[in-house]
């Protein structure tokens, strides 16, 4: 038993919607006979917190608490008996002796080629040139009080985005301060805090975040809305969601 991000459920806003169910693709959420949603076991919860995007009340949130270690073999079997094979095919894995999937992964971290389209004309000559205007970018070393955060437009960015996205710079960044994170693999704890501190200093002009569409990308939507929230400013929060193969499928 250790500590690390686990659900935790609270029973006084749960509805019964049953929504959370059916969003966890480890099958660890059920409805007791009060038709409140409870943990079936806690080795089959990852913590990845992909069931906290559907639920209507609020009722779930990702806490760190000791807790049994998630158990990707035990949980592929488990959903394979409830669900069927191919449920079973996208439960998260953490990976086998040799960092390889023992069962399955999570849509984030599954191996796959990206075909291009073949270039329609020669590519133009030169350096494209980069939009980065400050430093710093990650969230875990920016500082709230930077002076050039004040009025500005912010971006903050999934760190895979600039990869998948060609135009990054142009179509996203130009224009914009830059925050990058990863809400799988980076800790987490306090980001919510310090987004709300440097929202609420710096009068923002505006706020876009951008994800790709693997679901625990969605985690870093659900940070910056916390955080505008927390700081109490009237802000709306613009969402940009890049696909895997580059293209943008979502825009404001």
């Amino acid at each position: 038993m250790s500590k690390r991000k686990i659900i935790e459920i609270d029973r006084d806003l749960c509805n019964g919607c049953a929504l959370c169910t059916t969003a966890c693709a480890e099958g660890a959420l059920a409805l007791d006979v009060e038709k409140k949603a409870v943990l079936v076991h806690e080795i089959y919860c990852d913590g990845l917190g992909a069931c906290l995007d559907v639920c209507p009340t609020g009722a779930l949130k990702v806490i760190e608490r000791e807790s049994d270690d998630y158990d990707a073999q035990a949980t592929v079997g488990h959903v394979r008996k409830i669900r069927g094979a191919e449920a079973a095919s996208r439960v998260h894995s953490t990976g086998g002796a040799h960092g390889r999937a023992e069962h399955s992964a999570c849509p984030g971290s599954l191996a796959r080629n990206i075909r291009s389209e073949p270039e329609a004309a020669a590519s133009p000559s030169g350096a494209v040139k980069s939009r980065l205007s400050q430093w710093p970018i990650q969230l875990q070393l920016v500082s709230p009080l930077a002076p050039y955060f004040e009025g500005s437009d912010l971006l903050v960015a999934a760190d895979c985005t600039a990869f998948a996205l060609g135009g990054f710079h142009d179509e996203l960044l130009k224009g914009k301060k830059l925050i990058i994170a990863c809400p799988k693999l980076d800790d987490t704890e306090g980001y919510v805090e310090k987004l709300a501190d440097l929202i609420k200093r710096n009068d923002l002009r505006s706020l876009t975040v951008a994800i790709m569409t693997v679901p625990c990308c969605s985690g870093l939507e659900r940070i910056v809305r916390q955080a505008v929230a927390l700081s109490g400013e009237p802000l709306d929060v613009q969402k940009v969601v890049v696909g895997t193969d580059g293209r943008v499928v979502q825009a404001p």
